[in-house]
């Protein structure tokens, strides 16, 4: 018997009109609108190394949809890196790596989560990331996801 190991890795790019430290320390923030952190109906958030995560959102399911993990690495104003599990990864544990790069006056916010156990799993994240990601410039364009 065989089993088959293969993953999807997606790839989702915005450029944000502010400085790489702004965008990254935003979107570490669970109080700015339109970070993945805000909003939910449960979280559990300390952005530290080893440090775990949980946030329960019911935007799609009436008995909610868990997300948990780990920070693996935190390298402001560059680098966010940390695992993701969920039922929409089949409980396996993903990765999840966030970059913050200059990019004219803005930056080029990259996200690529890798280890996603399929095509349709892989689809429905992405579309999860782009909507995240076009919400999270939306506040920065707005100027309230500036920090005074």
């Amino acid at each position: 018997m065989t089993t088959s190991t293969k993953t999807v890795e997606i790839k989702v790019e915005r450029t944000i009109p502010a400085p790489p430290d702004e965008v990254f320390d935003a979107w570490l923030d669970p109080k700015v609108p339109g970070t993945l952190w805000h909003g939910h109906e449960k979280l559990i958030f300390n952005p530290e190394v080893d440090a775990v995560w949980y946030l329960l959102t019911f935007a799609h399911r009436p008995e909610g949809t868990p997300h948990y993990g780990r920070f693996i690495e935190i390298d402001r104003p560059g680098r966010i890196q940390h695992s993701w599990m969920s039922r929409n990864t089949l409980g396996e544990e993903t990765l999840v790596t966030v970059k913050f790069q200059k990019k004219g006056e803005g930056t080029l916010l990259t996200i690529l989560h890798s280890g996603l156990p399929n095509d349709e799993m892989a689809r429905g994240h992405e579309k999860g990331w782009n909507f995240v990601t076009e919400n999270f410039a939306n506040i920065f364009a707005s100027g309230s996801g500036r920090r005074k």
